[in-house]
């Protein structure tokens, strides 16, 4: 029994590993779908169509086979082809780089997880809220799990460089009255770093509660039950000098909105649930 406890371990752990090693392969191929973008001298698209950054993630956007799917990505589907705008959308991986693309010019909008907050707001400018996320501890499941942020003292934690979740981290410290250290990863994305985590590779990482709700269903053994934050809103992104851009987005979004079957049955599908309109 115990042998074939300890083969349906190592079992497990070879998908982990294998799990990884393919999300690593589409972040290269994305960083090299990404490269025309980022080449020196390269233009926006121009005219009537929007260039849009959009994060790789399960809620985001994703590829799987032949299908593109992903909340935002739907819904911004569902905006062009309701307002008949042009759109291209430029995958990213590293939140960094497509901070500085946007604020470049080279992207008109960024849509990524990433929580708007009162020191932001001073480099960007936000659409209204388009959900309501939070952040969470994703650990391994078992006897070592911790229960309280508290817990965390003098701990390491992994995020995703440029998020706003490591001010968040630095707060919570205070709070607890001991260090919290940070550990910002310059190459991985939030999918990633959860895999890692479920893999053994890393103890602990900071995400949006969305993607770990999303990558729970594949990893069973990852928990996402410590809130590291309150609720924040999720919006998208465009550079502070855009205001005219992003109130076209709220006016786009607001109109997708009378179609509720179809913007509900969207939330449905994503979310396991419809959320209450929301306003800032």
């Amino acid at each position: 029994m115990m042998r074939q406890q300890q083969s349906s371990k190592r079992g497990q752990m070879i998908l982990y590993m294998l799990l990884l090693a393919i999300v690593v392969a589409c972040m290269v191929a994305l960083s090299m779908c990404d490269k025309p973008v980022e080449a020196p001298g390269e233009r926006p698209s121009g005219g009537d169509t929007l260039d849009i950054a959009i994060e790789y993630s399960p809620v985001t956007y994703y590829t799987y086979d032949d299908t593109l799917g992903g909340y935002n990505y739907d819904l911004l589907r569902m905006i062009a082809d309701s307002v008949g705008c042009h759109v291209k959308f430029h995958p990213v991986v590293t939140l960094e780089k497509a901070l500085a693309g946007l604020d470049e010019g080279r992207y008109d909008v960024l849509v990524a997880q990433f929580p708007m907050t009162a020191r932001d707001t001073s480099r960007f400018a936000f659409t209204e809220p388009i959900y309501i996320d939070q952040q969470v501890l994703v650990q391994r499941r078992g006897s070592q799990a911790i229960h309280s942020q508290l817990d965390l003292a003098g701990d390491t934690v992994w995020v995703v460089k440029g998020s706003p979740m490591i001010g968040r981290i630095a707060s919570l410290s205070r709070e607890i009255g001991d260090t919290i250290y940070v550990h910002v990863d310059e190459l991985y994305g939030p999918e990633q770093l959860i895999m890692m985590v479920s893999a053994g590779e890393i103890r602990y990482a900071v995400v949006n509660r969305s993607i770990a709700r999303a990558m729970a269903a594949r990893l069973p053994n990852i928990d996402r039950s410590v809130a590291i934050s309150l609720s924040q809103f999720q919006s998208w992104m465009v550079a502070k000098n855009r205001q005219g851009l992003c109130d076209s987005l709220n006016r786009w979004h607001n109109q997708v909105k009378l179609d509720t079957a179809a913007y509900l049955g969207l939330q449905r599908r994503y979310f396991g649930g419809t959320f209450p309109t929301l306003a800032r």
